[in-house]
C-alpha cells in the first residue's frame, strides 16, 4: 500500500480542528485508504484507542440500513460513551445517506440529509467527524456550501507520475534483491 505521506500529513493538520474533515476524489483515488488505514493507523500509534474510533463504509451492504440519517446518528451516538474522551467518527462515502421526510413535523417538505446528522456530530464537543465521497456523485463544492463553511476539504487525487514513478523503481529494487539474475528493463 501506497502511503500518500502528502494527504496523511495534511489530515493530521487538521485534526480536532472543530471543523467536519471532507475527503473528495475521483472514484478509486485513495480516500478510503487514506481514512480507514493510513490514518486509522496512525491514530492508534498516537494512543488512541481503537473503540474511540468509530468508521462505517456506508458503500458495503451490510451497512445500508445506517444510510438513513436517523439511523445513521442513533449508530454512531450509541457506539459514544461519555467517558470524556475524543472520538474520531469515519463515514465513507456520505452521499448514500439518503434524503428522508422528516418525521417529526407535519410539513412534508421538511427533510432531514446527511448534512443534518454531521452537522450535529460536528456539534458535540467529544467528536471530531471525517466524511469521504466520490466526486461521481457528490460536488464537493456544493457539500461545503451545505456545510457552511463549517468544513475543510481534502482533495485526493490520483497517483502523480512521481509517486507512481517511485514506487515502481522501489518494487524494482525487490525484484532485483530477490532474484539478482532476473533481466529487469527501468524502461516502460
Amino acid at each position: 500500500m501506497y502511503q500518500r505521506e502528502q494527504y496523511l500529513n495534511e489530515i493530521i493538520s487538521k485534526k480536532d480542528n472543530g471543523r467536519i474533515k471532507i475527503i473528495t476524489g475521483l472514484r478509486r483515488s485513495g480516500k478510503s485508504v487514506l481514512l480507514f488505514q493510513l490514518y486509522r493507523d496512525w491514530l492508534i500509534r498516537e494512543g488512541i484507542h481503537e473503540d474511540h474510533i468509530i468508521a462505517l463504509a456506508l458503500d458495503v451492504l451490510e451497512n445500508a440500513k445506517y444510510r438513513n440519517p436517523i439511523e445513521l446518528d442513533k449508530y454512531v451516538r450509541g457506539r459514544m460513551v461519555a467517558d470524556g474522551e475524543k472520538y474520531y467518527i469515519f463515514i465513507d462515502e456520505i452521499q448514500f445517506v439518503a434524503e428522508i421526510q422528516n418525521p417529526y413535523v407535519d410539513n412534508p417538505d421538511a427533510r432531514i440529509s446527511f448534512i443534518d446528522v454531521v452537522l450535529g456530530f460536528m456539534q458535540m464537543k467529544n467528536a471530531d467527524v471525517y466524511v469521504t465521497g466520490s466526486n461521481s456523485r457528490m460536488l464537493s463544492s456544493d457539500i461545503l456550501t451545505q456545510f457552511r463553511d463549517r468544513g475543510d476539504e481534502i482533495r485526493v487525487y490520483p497517483l502523480s507520475f512521481a509517486e507512481f514513478y517511485r514506487e515502481y523503481k522501489a518494487s524494482l529494487s525487490s525484484i532485483r534483491a530477490m532474484i539478482p539474475d532476473l533481466e529487469l528493463s527501468e524502461r516502460f
